[in-house]
């Protein structure tokens, strides 16, 4: 029995090896505020929120795969969850037997397995309930199949099977083995056998011919220690295939209940993060997504998901068409919504490639092979290296795991040096990465750099400002402009010192 509700032909791996450079991606990208808002205090959900979002897939079959399975869960939530709940409930429960885990004895492990699988069944029968009642309110491959594999496997006859033999291993009728001497007349080859119905017999037959006993029976003193004891081992080396056959059956069955948990745990996430999106009364959308070769990234209303979910405000929305460009080179006023504009571009990208839907009215986007950001970081408090030495240092990391058709986002890198010496700094390395079909977009106060790629009119390069109104004011709208050579510092010193003085 498998899930499939994350690929379509192989499981959820929560050990999955996620990226290199994941810690930088949760610092940058504030990815902890969108995992928390997920999990809504689920630990679990958290990790696999964590998980698939890191993981950052690259197939467009398994984007689309997972984002009409979560249309289905946007459409059908009350339904997910009772799923998701029966699935929590059955690995709950389970964990409440942690006595048979004292011993591995044939005796204690039926018992275990017995219980185990009596509270499988209850939940599995659920579940079959669940699939014949809603299942054709599901549109999607994953739920479509999973629903499908409920109804073929969980059939009454099989339930009513799997129940009679569940009752008749709990021996209340005694157990029966046969065995074979063998060498010193040492028994072997036991067998647990299966009581036989009694034959019905009426009136003076059964009278005058009353059944015989089944087997002989001998009895043994309350006061036997070693007959005890042997007694005890003949009922485990007869019990000891069943109960390890019942210990298989019940691992597999829990197995099945982990995964559809583990998949299903990030879809609940997804509909956390949907609810809360729109208390607020925050777009969302499922974007479009192109092969990693072309060069497509168009949105409508794209915002911060992340600076969505703190504060109370709603936030300022973006529009962009870089469409067939491989460089987007964002300047303008401080404190403008430079760094807000670029963040919205990889958490969007991100959540497009674990097949989420994006904080937009509409987005499309090529996946990338990798994303990567380089933000600026504070001063090393140690002081073992200069800020300029930490920036490449950094860069050289970055540049040992790109590929091409990669996704790199700067911010404010290189300016821990003078205009002239960061800005060739910033040419020579974006060169670069152009040249190997890597998409850049770089939020820069070095108008050298900037300006020098805006001369050269190159096509496949877009030139973003954030808007600044002539009173000083900041829109925190992004829009289309040459660089400028003032980012406007004294907008923020007549704001915070005044003009008095």
């Amino acid at each position: 029995m498998k899930a499939f509700l994350m690929f379509k032909n192989q499981d959820f791996d929560m050990q999955m090896k996620l990226p290199a450079n994941k810690q930088d991606l949760i610092q940058d990208m504030e990815l902890d505020t969108l995992f928390k808002a997920m999990a809504c205090g689920d630990k679990f959900i958290f990790a696999a929120s964590q998980q698939a979002v890191l993981s950052c897939l690259g197939n467009l079959d398994t984007i689309l795969y997972r984002q009409n399975i979560l249309k289905d869960c946007l459409k059908n939530a009350a339904i997910v969850i009772e799923v998701y709940n029966n699935s929590v409930d059955s690995i709950k429960r389970e964990k409440r037997h942690y006595w048979g885990l004292l011993t591995k004895s044939p005796d204690a492990v039926l018992d275990r397995s017995l219980d185990d699988l009596q509270i499988y069944m209850e939940i599995l029968n659920n579940l079959k309930i669940i699939a014949n009642k809603h299942a054709h309110k599901f549109d999607s491959e994953g739920f479509t199949k999973l629903f499908a594999m409920l109804q073929k496997e969980l059939g009454e006859e099989f339930i009513t099977s799997v129940q009679t033999h569940l009752r008749e291993l709990k021996f209340k009728e005694g157990i029966l083995i046969s065995a074979e001497l063998g060498k010193g007349n040492k028994g072997n080859n036991y067998v647990l056998r299966k009581h036989k119905s009694p034959e019905k017999k009426h009136g003076w037959r059964r009278w005058a011919f009353p059944p015989k006993p089944p087997a002989y029976a001998y009895y043994i003193s309350d006061r036997d220690e070693g007959g005890l004891r042997a007694l005890s081992e003949l009922k485990n080396r007869g019990i000891s295939l069943v109960a390890n056959v019942l210990a298989q059956s019940s691992d597999h069955i829990l197995s099945f209940f982990t995964m559809l948990r583990t998949e299903l745990a990030f879809y609940m996430g997804c509909l956390n993060l949907y609810e809360q999106l729109a208390q607020k009364g925050e777009p969302i959308s499922f974007p479009l997504p192109m092969e990693s070769s072309e060069r497509s990234h168009s949105f409508k209303g794209l915002y911060d998901v992340c600076l969505a979910l703190t504060i109370k405000e709603k936030v300022v929305d973006n529009d962009m068409d870089a469409d067939h460009k491989d460089l987007v080179i964002i300047t303008g006023a401080n404190q403008g919504g430079k760094s807000t504009f670029l963040r919205s571009i990889g958490l969007s990208q991100l959540m497009m490639q674990c097949g989420m839907f994006v904080p937009a009215k509409y987005f499309c986007s090529n996946v990338s092979n990798g994303l990567f950001t380089h933000f600026k970081r504070e001063e090393d408090a140690a002081m073992d290296s200069g800020k300029l030495d930490e920036e490449l240092s950094r860069m050289s990391d970055i540049a040992d795991n790109l590929t091409p058709d990669s996704m790199v986002l700067f911010n404010e890198s290189f300016a821990a040096t003078n205009e002239r010496e960061g800005s060739e700094i910033a040419r020579q390395i974006i060169c670069a990465l152009l040249e190997k079909h890597i998409k850049v977009f770089f939020v820069t106060h070095l108008y050298d750099f900037a300006y020098g790629f805006y001369d050269k009119k190159i096509e496949s390069a877009i030139f973003l400002r954030a808007e600044r109104q002539t009173d000083g004011r900041r829109t925190f709208k992004i829009i289309e402009g040459e660089p400028l050579q003032t980012s406007y510092g004294e907008d923020l010193y007549n704001r915070i010192i005044g003009t008095d003085n």
